[in-house]
C-alpha cells in the first residue's frame, strides 16, 4: 500500500493498493450536511476484492511472522502517526460524517489507548503458556497458544468510522493477522485515510488493505475467503452476512446495534444522571449504537430529572456552524426513521416536552424529549438512532429492571444509583453496563466490546477481543515413559484396571 508523507493533506479518493485495478465504476462520499462531494472512490467488484484478499494471504504469513513484540512497535507507531495528525484525521470525519470536529477529535482519541493496549498485552493474553495435564496424563506435558487465522475481513459502520472499525482491525492485527477493510459507502474517506496512515509504518506487505463500494463489495467480502469476518450494523444487515458466510463457513463476529437503557434511582445524583442522559443520547445526533435512547426513573426524583433534562436539553441545537453541538444526520434515510418513530409515539398518547415531529428536517433532527409512550411503541422498541429520549417514570427498580430487559437488544446499558448501581448492572440483559457513568465501558481497553440478542454476538476490545481474531492450538508432549499405555491395542488387563483403580481415587466419592 503507497501513502502519502506523514504531512499531507488526507486523501480525497481511494489510494492505490498493492493490487492493480482497471477503470472501474465509481460513487461519491458527500458531506451530510451540505450534500457537496467530498471525495470520489472506486465499487471494488468481486474479481478486485478476491485479488485483494490473496495478496492478503501472503502478507498475513510476513505479518505473523514478526512476532509480538516486532508487532506491537509498528502499531505504536501508527499510533504516533494518527496522534500527529488528529486534527486532519478530524477534519476528515467531519467532513464524511458531519459531527462537530471536537467530536470527531474526541473518536479518534479514544481509540488510541485501545491500540496500544492491544500492542502490548497481546504477547501475555495469546503466547503460549503450559497448562496441567491432570494425573492420568502426568507422563505428559501441555501446552495452549493463540494463532492467528490469516486474513479478517472487517466491514465498519460510518457512525463512528474510526474507534468502531479499529476495535476489530487493530485487535486482529495485534494477534497476527493481515486485515481487508471495507468502510461504509458513507464514510470510505477516513478508511483510506487509516490505511494510508497504516502503510506509512509498515510498507512492506499490504497488511491492511482497503476495498469500497456497497452492499455487494461487502457480500464479495463474505464470500472471498477470509478466514474470518466482523461486521458492524444493523441486525438486518447482519442476518444478510451470516447468510453470505455460511456458505464458505466463515465465522463472524456482529454486532448489531442497541436500543440501550439508562436507569435512575431514587438515590442517584440527578444532576449528573441528567447530564449523562443528554449527552449518551443526543450526542453524535442520537447515532451511537450504545447511546441512551430509553430512560427509566424512579417516581420519587421523576419530575427533578425531568425538569434538570428539560434545562439542559433546551439550549441545544442541531446544525452545521460552530456553535451547533449537534451535527446532521449523516445517512439520508435515517430522518424519515426517526419522524415514523416520533409519530407513532405521539399518535399512541406520547408527548414530546421538547421537540416533536417539527423538530425532523430533511438533513438536520433537532432534540426530542418523549414522555408518557407505551412500551410497545416503535420508539422504545426499535433503535431510532436519532436525537431523541424516551423517559418513562417508574415505582421501582425492579419495574425498571424489567423494562429495561423488554427488549430483543442487549448491547449497553447504564445505571446512576449510590447504593445499588452495581446490583442493577448485573441484573440488566446487556453485554456492557456503565454505573454512574455514561458509555465508559467502550473507553476502556480492557474491558470486552458486545452485545447479545439482536445486538449480536462476538466480542471486540480487551483479551476477549484479541482471542476473537485468532484459534486455540493445543500441543501435549510425551515427557518421560507412560505409566499406563491407554493409547494403544497393546493396552494389557492391568493397565485397564489400573485406570479405573485411579479414576476411583480421584472421582468415586464425587
Amino acid at each position: 500500500m503507497t501513502s502519502a508523507p506523514e504531512t499531507s493533506a488526507p486523501a480525497t479518493s481511494a489510494p492505490e493498493t498493492s493490487v492493480p485495478t482497471t477503470a472501474v465504476a465509481t460513487f461519491e462520499s458527500l458531506d451530510p450536511a451540505t450534500g457537496d462531494v467530498v471525495g470520489t472512490y472506486p465499487i471494488d467488484d468481486a474479481e478486485r476484492v478476491n485479488a485483494t484478499v490473496a495478496a492478503a494471504g501472503d502478507a498475513a504469513d510476513w505479518w505473523a511472522g514478526l512476532g509480538f513484540a516486532e508487532r506491537g512497535k509498528r502499531l505504536r507507531a501508527w499510533a504516533g502517526v494518527i496522534t500527529r495528525r488528529i486534527n486532519q484525521l478530524a477534519d476528515v470525519v467531519h467532513a464524511e460524517t458531519g459531527k462537530p470536529h471536537s467530536d470527531a477529535a474526541l473518536e479518534v482519541a479514544l481509540v488510541l489507548d485501545h491500540i496500544s493496549w492491544a500492542a502490548k498485552h497481546a504477547p501475555k493474553v495469546l503466547g503460549r503458556k503450559r497448562v496441567s495435564t491432570g494425573l492420568v496424563m502426568s507422563d505428559h506435558s501441555a501446552s495452549v497458544e493463540y494463532r492467528p487465522m490469516g486474513v479478517v475481513g472487517v466491514i465498519g459502520p460510518w457512525n463512528y468510522p474510526v474507534f468502531t472499525p479499529l476495535g476489530s482491525i487493530t485487535y486482529a492485527l495485534a494477534a497476527g493477522n493481515a486485515v481487508v477493510f471495507k468502510p461504509s459507502e458513507y464514510t470510505p474517506g477516513v478508511g483510506a485515510w487509516l490505511v494510508d496512515a497504516f502503510a506509512q509504518v509498515v510498507p512492506e506487505k499490504p497488511v491492511l488493505q482497503l476495498i469500497t463500494g456497497f452492499g455487494a463489495t461487502g457480500e464479495a467480502l463474505c464470500r472471498s475467503g477470509v478466514d474470518k469476518l466482523a461486521f458492524t450494523g444493523s441486525p438486518a444487515t447482519g442476518r444478510k452476512i451470516m447468510h453470505a458466510c455460511a456458505d464458505t463457513l466463515t465465522p463472524v463476529v456482529i454486532e448489531g446495534g442497541g436500543k440501550d437503557a439508562l436507569l435512575v434511582d431514587a438515590d442517584a445524583d440527578i444532576a449528573k444522571a441528567a447530564d449523562a442522559a443528554v449527552w449518551g443520547g443526543l450526542a453524535n445526533a442520537g447515532q451511537t449504537c450504545v447511546g441512551v435512547e430509553r430512560v427509566y426513573v424512579h417516581e420519587r426524583v421523576y419530575d427533578e430529572f425531568l425538569d434538570k433534562v428539560t434545562e439542559l436539553v433546551e439550549p441545544l441545537r442541531a446544525g452545521s456552524d460552530a456553535a451547533a453541538k449537534i451535527g446532521p444526520m449523516t445517512m439520508p434515510s435515517q430522518p424519515d426513521v426517526v419522524r415514523r418513530h416520533i409519530a407513532d409515539a405521539l399518535q399512541r398518547g406520547g408527548r414530546a416536552i421538547i421537540g416533536g415531529l417539527g423538530a425532523v428536517g430533511d438533513r438536520f433532527v433537532q432534540p426530542t424529549v418523549l414522555v408518557d409512550v407505551p412500551s410497545d411503541s416503535l420508539a422504545n422498541t426499535d433503535e431510532t438512532f436519532g436525537p431523541t429520549l424516551t423517559i418513562a417514570r417508574v415505582a421501582n427498580m425492579d419495574e425498571a429492571v424489567r423494562l429495561a430487559n423488554d427488549s430483543r437488544y442487549g448491547l449497553g446499558a447504564t445505571v446512576f444509583s449510590k447504593k445499588r448501581g452495581k446490583e442493577l448492572a448485573r441484573r440488566i440483559r446487556s453485554g456492557m453496563t456503565a454505573v454512574n457513568s455514561v458509555i465508559a465501558f467502550a473507553a476502556i481497553p480492557s474491558l470486552p466490546f458486545g452485545g447479545i440478542g439482536e445486538s449480536g454476538f462476538g466480542r471486540i476490545h480487551g483479551p476477549d477481543g484479541l482471542r476473537e481474531f485468532t484459534y486455540a492450538k493445543a500441543v501435549a508432549s510425551r515427557r518421560m515413559p507412560g505409566l499406563m499405555n491407554l493409547t494403544s491395542f497393546a493396552r494389557t488387563a492391568a493397565n485397564d484396571k489400573n485406570l479405573t483403580t485411579l479414576a476411583n481415587l480421584l472421582h468415586g466419592r464425587g
